[in-house]
C-alpha cells in the first residue's frame, strides 16, 4: 500500500481557475489521479477541465465527498486556504505555494491544533513538490514519468533532489513506493519524523530514504527516530556540505542558524543514529542498492 496518497484519494485543486492550477492539475488527471472538483471563491458553478468549480471548500466536500486537496493559491491567501481544508475535513493536503509568510504558517499550526489528533489534516509543504505513490496518483509538480513504482519510501525537503533520487532508483530497477515532498520552508506541515512513522508501519515499504538539507531541526529528530523506532533500513543525504553558516542557499529554511544544523552536524547525528549517509548526489542509487542488497531485498548483481 502506499502512504497519505492512493488511487482511491477524491482530489480538490484548490485554485484549479488559475493557469499553474490548470497545468498541473491536467497533468494529474493525465497520471491518473482522481481529481473530483476546484475551488474558486467567486466561481461556483462552472467547469474547468470537465471538473466541477466551487466557492468553499467545504461546499465541494458535501458534493464530492473529497478527502484530498492541493493548494495553488498565491502566498497572500495560502494560509487561508489550508486552514480552509483543515475545516471542511479534508484528511490530506498538499501546499505547492512558494513564499508564504513565516508569521501565516505560524497561524496555520495553531490553527490546526484546534483538532484532535485523530482528526487532524496532515499537510506537507508548503514550497514543495508534493505526494506520489507511482502507478497509483499523483498530487504534486513532479515529472511522474521518472517514478517507478516499488518498495522504497522517499522523504524530502528538496522537490529536484527527490526527482534524482527516484530517476537513480529507477534506472537501477529500484521502485517508490511514496515519494513525500516535505517542503524547504523554516516552517512547514509535517516533517520527517513523521513521515518515517508512516513508511514503518507500511507493509509495503522495505526502505527509506531522506533527503535533507542545512537549516532546521528537523533531521536531528528524524536520526532520533531512526535510533529508537526504526526498524527498516534508512538511507540519506543532507545537501549543503560547503554552504558557509548565515547565508541561506535556496530555500527560506536552507540556513545554518544554531548548532547542529550544518549539514556536516547533521550527516554526524545521522550516521551516530544507523542511518547510511550518502556523500554526494549521485551516489542516491547505488547506496540505497547495495543497502537493500545486504539486507537480502534485492536479488539484482551488484
Amino acid at each position: 500500500m502506499a502512504i497519505l496518497l492512493t488511487e482511491s484519494s477524491r482530489v480538490l485543486i484548490q485554485g484549479l481557475t488559475g493557469r499553474i492550477g490548470q497545468f498541473h492539475a491536467q497533468e494529474m488527471i493525465d497520471y491518473g489521479t482522481n481529481v473530483v472538483g476546484g475551488v474558486t471563491p467567486g466561481r461556483a458553478g462552472t467547469r474547468v477541465l470537465d471538473r466541477p468549480v466551487f466557492n468553499t471548500v467545504k461546499d465541494a466536500v458535501v458534493a464530492t465527498h473529497a478527502d484530498t486537496s492541493i493548494v495553488f493559491v498565491p502566498p497572500p491567501f495560502a494560509a487561508d486556504a489550508i486552514m480552509e481544508a483543515a475545516d471542511a475535513g479534508i484528511r490530506y493536503c498538499v501546499c505547492i505555494t512558494d513564499g508564504i509568510p513565516t508569521q501565516d504558517m505560524m497561524r496555520v499550526k495553531r490553527y490546526m491544533r484546534r483538532y484532535k489528533s485523530a482528526n487532524r489534516m496532515v499537510l506537507t509543504g508548503p514550497n514543495c513538490a508534493g505526494t506520489i505513490s507511482p502507478g497509483r496518483a499523483m498530487l504534486g509538480i513532479m515529472p511522474g514519468h521518472i517514478y517507478t513504482p516499488g518498495r522504497v519510501g522517499i522523504i524530502g525537503r528538496s522537490g529536484t533532489l527527490g526527482y534524482e533520487a527516484a530517476s537513480q532508483l529507477s534506472a537501477l530497477g529500484i521502485g517508490v513506493s511514496t515519494s513525500v515532498g516535505i517542503g524547504g520552508d523554516p516552517i512547514n506541515g509535517s516533517s520527517f519524523r513523521d513521515h518515517l512513522a508512516r513508511f514503518e508501519d507500511d507493509a509495503e515499504t522495505d526502505a527509506v530514504i531522506m533527503i535533507g538539507e542545512i537549516g532546521g531541526p528537523q533531521e536531528a529528530e528524524g536520526a532520533t527516530f531512526v535510533r529508537q523506532q526504526m526498524t527498516k533500513p534508512v538511507v540519506a543525504y543532507v545537501a549543503g556540505l560547503s554552504a558557509p553558516p548565515g547565508r541561506k542557499m535556496g530555500h527560506a529554511g536552507a540556513i545554518v542558524s544554531a548548532a547542529g544544523e550544518s549539514a556536516q552536524e547533521k550527516v554526524e547525528l545521522l550516521a551516530d543514529a544507523g542511518v547510511t549517509t550518502v556523500p554526494d548526489p549521485s551516489s542516491m542509487g547505488t547506496t540505497v542498492a547495495a543497502v537493500l542488497r545486504e539486507r537480502g531485498l534485492l536479488a539484482v548483481p551488484a
